[in-house]
């Protein structure tokens, strides 16, 4: 069984058939981009040479996949082509296929990383990212969905500096029917999480999530604001924050991975949330974050509803990448 027989037989098994559309349709465009070059490349070589290999790693740094990370990939390609005895151009799309989820998987299992939401008691979730990435969006889609799965989930709105950034979480705390604890504008965001904790904790919520100021233009005093931030947290809650959500925008590519390396220094960054993935053609920036950070990329945003928001796995990211190319083969 081929490896595009494989991805599409896991998702039936697992009833996934449904996520792995919403990858097909958010990825139309890194698809259209990526896989078209690709087979542009295949229908010009007839043959797996130096030349390929060269044009090949072009189209996957165009792909934002990451200087560092195509340099592993085309070398982890080259000593599969000769180990398979591959002559063939065709072939190689398929070994690509299987080397983009090794690279993101890595020696893991293939499991989807899961939030790290405690068994018992509150779980602080801490959400940094610059203005402008839909910091505040996925925070109320997260929201939204952890209510789905019946959790009790209260919002703190820690972005006291950018205008309209507290009745912004508002709206969405309305939609998600969750309470937002907030100050006026201006006042110290440690202050409003430090209230936020004793809320939730007084109300018996099972999810505490944390907005913060992004303004990246005083990176020092940023980075400042979220380590005292974090202190607060701890001393409220040994073990806290749970998971520090870094939130960035796919459109923006490279700068995206230099937001991941400043955020990561000041805050443990435990995972990526990954928005506007659906509005960019250059999605391997999934797999420069995930093999130049070793940092999880846990949801990418597909669309624009709430449910847009999908817990990220590797093989149907893959899948939104090919999928094209993998219903041509169901049907022949």
């Amino acid at each position: 069984m081929s490896f595009f027989q494989k991805l599409k037989s896991k998702f039936k098994q697992e009833n996934q058939e449904e996520v792995s559309t919403k990858y097909k349709k958010g990825m139309e465009k890194t698809r259209k981009s990526f896989s078209g070059r690709i087979n542009d490349l295949i229908a010009r070589y007839r043959k797996v040479d130096e030349d390929f290999f060269e044009e090949l790693e072009e189209v996957l740094i165009t792909a934002d996949v990451g200087v560092n990370t195509v340099m592993d990939l085309i070398d982890e390609l080259r000593f599969e082509v000769q180990r398979r005895n591959i002559k063939d151009t065709m072939e190689v799309k398929e070994v690509i296929s299987e080397k983009l989820v090794e690279i993101y998987y890595g020696d893991d299992n293939e499991e989807i990383e899961a939030l790290n939401i405690q068994s018992s008691g509150l779980s602080v979730v801490l959400v940094v990212g610059v203005n402008g990435v839909g910091k505040t969006t996925s925070i109320g889609k997260l929201a939204h969905q952890l209510k789905a799965e019946g959790k009790t989930v209260m919002l703190a709105a820690g972005d006291t500096f950018r205008a309209g950034a507290i009745e912004q979480l508002e709206i969405w705390g309305e939609r998600a029917g969750v309470e937002v604890i907030k100050q006026n504008e201006g006042s110290d965001p440690a202050a409003v999480i430090f209230d936020a904790i004793k809320a939730a904790k007084s109300r018996n919520v099972d999810v505490l999530l944390c907005d913060t100021a992004g303004r990246l233009q005083n990176k020092v005093n940023l980075m400042n604001e979220l380590a005292k931030v974090k202190r607060v947290i701890e001393r409220e809650i040994p073990g806290a924050p749970h998971e520090v959500l870094l939130v960035l925008d796919a459109t923006t590519g490279q700068n995206a991975l230099n937001q991941a390396k400043t955020f990561s220094e000041a805050t443990d960054v435990t995972g990526i949330v990954l928005t506007k993935l659906d509005g960019t053609a250059k999605g391997g920036i999934v797999l420069a974050i995930r093999n130049e950070m070793n940092i999880p990329v846990k949801f990418v945003g597909l669309g624009e509803k709430a449910e847009d928001l999908q817990k990220f796995d590797a093989n149907a990211f893959v899948y939104g990448l090919f999928a094209d190319m993998l219903e041509e083969q169901a049907e022949s």
